[in-house]
């Protein structure tokens, strides 16, 4: 059972800090609203999770090869949408000013739309961690996202230049996973 648990954090870890889609949206939600907005979204892969695994266990060896295709396609599409987003931020860029958290469902449902679309889980699940689901891999997910999201604030001190070029950055990092799995769909 501790090997179980030490294979989870371990896998936990390394899905938290793996560059992708979902990192780069947190790098600009964190950018464009502050931590404490960012903060929910770190249950995305909770949330995202349970429908893949589902799909992955029952259905994945049962669909059309031209399956994982179209979710590229799709995740490359909502990942142009969110770079597109990302770039009218960066347009009318203005310093974060930390406020109570609000908007938080329409946050978290786009991190969770993120990760659906992302072919990434449903070749994780299906090839490495069905047999590992344990809350290790949860807990450490979801902390060391958070630290990432609180690290990432910490750019704030750095002065408004660095986080406008920062959301440039994650803009064009997210253009980037959007074309990348448009044209790999194809």
């Amino acid at each position: 059972m501790l090997t179980y648990l030490i294979w989870g954090i371990g896998y936990g870890f390394a899905a938290a800090m793996q560059p992708g889609q979902f990192q780069a949206y947190l790098i600009a939600q964190t950018l464009r609203q502050g931590w404490r907005k960012t903060l929910p979204m770190i249950f995305a892969p909770l949330l995202s999770d349970a429908p893949v695994i589902v799909i992955v266990l029952l259905a994945l060896s049962r669909l059309p090869v031209w399956w994982l295709q179209v979710l590229r396609f799709a995740g490359g599409l909502f990942a142009l949408y969110l770079a597109a987003g990302t770039f009218r931020a960066l347009r009318d860029f203005q310093p974060v000013q930390e406020s109570p958290p609000s908007g938080n469902r329409l946050n978290l449902f786009r991190a969770v739309l993120v990760n659906l679309l992302n072919p990434g889980p449903y070749l994780f699940w299906s090839l490495v961690t069905g047999p590992l689901l344990l809350a290790g891999f949860y807990v450490t997910i979801m902390v060391t996202l958070a630290g990432f999201i609180m690290l990432l604030s910490g750019s704030g001190k750095l002065g408004p230049r660095t986080n406008r070029f920062l959301l440039g950055i994650s803009g064009l990092a997210l253009a980037a996973f959007g074309i990348f799995q448009l044209f790999s769909s194809l």
